[in-house]
């Protein structure tokens, strides 16, 4: 073994341990994650950038160094180096982590298959044809190698809608392959908004507009059915989510159901996470958007555990040990919606104005009863950067309360304020 590990168990950890279990290995860097492991009966390894080796000596978290940027003749090293410490699967905790545990554990396990399916699962194009592959509804998509493939995109898709000169043209999204979330994501309506896309950007993937409900779903799988089932209401893409949904959602839920058990099918997937989006037109069809392999963003599994109880990285680890037992796993999550305490919700800032001095967070968000807290910090800098497509948020809200539907209007209504001024 000449990658370098640091190898032991807190003291939590050994009184908890135990030897009937996996050993996990966590791919990427959560401290939620780590104290659920902490926590937990399983054996866990960090395997994270030299940059967190300090703290995991420190605070005695099992690690192993690794970089995940790094593809090289030494790349299947660190699938060694976990086979011969005993690990007997790989969780990836982000988007960029996700080939890594698919090459890791198919090494692990003995299954080569692991690998490509985990290609699927991370390039947006190969995704959306393998669903199309497995009878799921897509709308239109083509690859795009530069600005002019863009244009011709644009024109091929308002021209299939039947737009006459003179109407205003449907928009289309342009989406890196292989980021998560709104990472790269743009709205183009017009040839004149194509020149604002950098080369650099490209390749992406081009999708027509589905119009329609957008949601997400996070369900673990085990042995190849469905074990929990949440549906995420956005109440607006890349700013707000909450969970439980409402019952106007709700009540799709045995439709999404069948969607989800159709798109494991069509992945092959036996075990682990899936965090798939969503539309739902005005007549009831369900369109697939995409799906990742990894924990959602906006924090939905802490949400989880505020409204549910049970924590969600735990189950993470359930659902991908191969030595966890069906009695385990049904006995771990609750029933959903049903076992719900409460809503839990949260909202992600991002300055309305374009030179900012300092944070104020306003009285009435403050003063609400679901308020809860927030990760909000001073203004580094003045003058706040343009937002590029759906950018990224400066920190999040949490709200939490009984309503769903106040809570769907309170995170809408944050749209409205600000809190940077």
């Amino acid at each position: 073994m000449t990658t370098k590990a640091i190898i032991f168990m807190s003291k939590l950890q050994k009184e908890n341990f135990n030897p009937e279990k996996g050993y996990v290995a966590l791919l990427g860097w959560s401290i939620n994650a780590i104290e659920a492991a902490d926590r937990f009966d399983r054996r866990y390894v960090v395997v994270a950038p030299d940059w967190a080796e300090e703290y995991c000596e420190e605070h005695q978290i099992p690690y192993v160094p690794w970089n995940f940027e790094r593809l090289n003749d030494r790349s299947m090293e660190i699938a060694q180096t976990l086979k011969d410490m005993g690990v007997n699967v790989a969780i990836p905790l982000f988007e960029e982590t996700v080939e890594w545990a698919g090459a890791i554990n198919s090494v692990l396990m003995d299954k080569p298959r692991l690998f490509g399916q985990a290609m699927l699962l991370r390039d947006k194009a190969l995704m959306k044809r393998r669903a199309q592959l497995g009878g799921i509804r897509v709308g239109i998509f083509e690859e795009a190698h530069d600005k002019e493939d863009v244009v011709r995109f644009l024109k091929r898709v308002n021209q299939t809608l039947l737009k006459l000169d003179g109407d205003p043209n449907d928009p289309i999204h342009l989406k890196a392959f292989d980021k998560a979330g709104c990472l790269g994501h743009r709205v183009i309506r017009t040839p004149d908004e194509v020149d604002t896309i950098p080369d650099e950007e490209f390749p992406v993937l081009m999708e027509s507009h589905l119009d329609g409900w957008e949601f997400a779903v996070e369900a673990w799988i085990h042995n190849g059915k469905i074990r929990f089932l949440n549906i995420s209401e956005y109440v607006t893409l890349g700013y707000s989510v909450f969970v439980p949904a409402t019952p106007e959602l709700e009540k799709y839920r045995p439709q999404i159901t069948a969607q989800i058990e159709k798109l494991i099918k069509t992945f092959e997937i036996d075990f682990g996470f899936i965090h798939p989006e969503y539309f739902v037109t005005n007549d009831g069809e369900m369109y697939f958007g995409e799906v990742a392999y990894r924990p959602p963003g906006f924090k939905v599994f802490e949400l989880l555990e505020r409204a549910y109880g049970f924590n969600a990285y735990q189950g993470l680890i359930l659902s991908f040990d191969p030595k966890t037992s069906e009695e385990e796993i049904s006995e771990f999550f609750p029933k959903e919606v049903v076992d719900a305490k409460g809503v839990a919700g949260c909202f992600g800032v991002y300055p309305r104005r374009r030179v900012v001095s300092r944070l104020e967070i306003p009285e009435e968000t403050e003063e609400h009863p679901y308020f809860e807290s927030h990760e909000l910090t001073p203004p580094l800098e003045e003058t706040v950067t343009k937002r590029t497509a759906f950018g990224t948020h400066w920190g999040l809200i949490y709200f939490y309360g009984s309503d769903p539907h106040v809570m769907r209007d309170l995170l809408k209504h944050q749209e409205d304020l600000d809190f940077y001024v």
